[in-house]
């Protein structure tokens, strides 16, 4: 899952607005401590002045930047969802707001921690930078914490966290938005969400999961169709340090006509 501002040309978003807050804070800085004092030195000669177009331009910008700077890296980023491996929680076209401070205040683009909030819990849904290509953007549910050990068993579609088998409450009948998957309720812990299953789908990959310290284990809602955590070379075990931030609500839902349409319904929408 790619963020709604990730790539402009190829670069990072971070990068780019990280760039431009910090050249439009030194011209602005400039002017005031050199600049600005030239200019009163030719008013006072008599001497027609004019301010630089980009001392205009920096003036104007840099606050609109330093405000886009401070919320996107340290208090809430948005993201669009492209594909359905987190339905029935989250629905292609849905664009989430991802809390940014939930597991900790970050620097941005170098990523590094400066102060400690919070972790993960199991049950969280959680934006993280895929750890084989770290551009880009992946968005799953907490399953394993570190230290945990997670099996997945393909033959009935369920989980055991440290030798303790978690409930599933399957619901009567199909799954209407989705023919041919059956919609159960998940307990992990305290934390109650929907999942999907799809008899008869192509055996994902199981088997047992030792996550490593400083890890976490993910896995997808749409449990047959998730590429995640049980696909060791393309996911695998998520370090804490790629953890972007906690999913917490819906605020639109935009597809193309060919898809469906707009889900208005969907505004709003709490992510369980």
């Amino acid at each position: 899952m790619r963020s709604v501002l990730d790539f402009i040309g190829g670069l990072d978003f971070a990068l780019i607005i990280v760039v431009l807050t910090a050249l439009a804070g030194i011209i602005v800085a400039l002017d005031a401590l050199v600049l600005r004092g030239v200019r009163r030195g030719k008013a006072a000669r008599g001497e027609p002045v004019r301010e630089p177009i980009a001392v205009e331009y920096a003036r104007s910008f840099f606050p609109v930047l330093l405000i886009v700077l401070v919320i996107r890296s340290f208090l809430f980023e948005p993201f669009r969802i492209p594909s359905g491996s987190m339905t029935p929680t989250l629905l292609t076209g849905d664009f989430i707001f991802v809390n940014k401070f939930a597991y900790g205040l970050r620097l941005p683009v170098i990523n590094t921690k400066i102060v400690e909030l919070g972790e993960p819990r199991r049950g969280d849904v959680v934006v993280f930078r895929l750890p084989a290509d770290p551009r880009v953007n992946y968005v799953k549910r907490v399953i394993g914490l570190p230290g945990d050990v997670v099996e997945y068993h393909p033959s009935n579609k369920r989980i055991t966290i440290n030798g303790k088998l978690v409930p599933i409450e399957m619901v009567a009948g199909p799954y209407k938005e989705e023919p041919g998957t059956e919609l159960g309720w998940e307990v992990l812990d305290e934390h109650r969400h929907r999942v999907l299953l799809t008899p008869g789908a192509p055996l994902s990959p199981g088997g047992e999961y030792v996550v490593p310290a400083g890890h976490y284990f993910m896995m997808g809602d749409n449990r047959d169709n998730s590429e995640d955590g049980r696909y060791r070379d393309e996911v695998g075990f998520v370090p804490e340090g790629n953890l972007v931030g906690r999913a917490t609500g819906v605020w639109m839902n935009w597809r193309r006509p060919s898809e469906g349409g707009p889900q208005w319904n969907r505004i709003g929408t709490g992510i369980e």
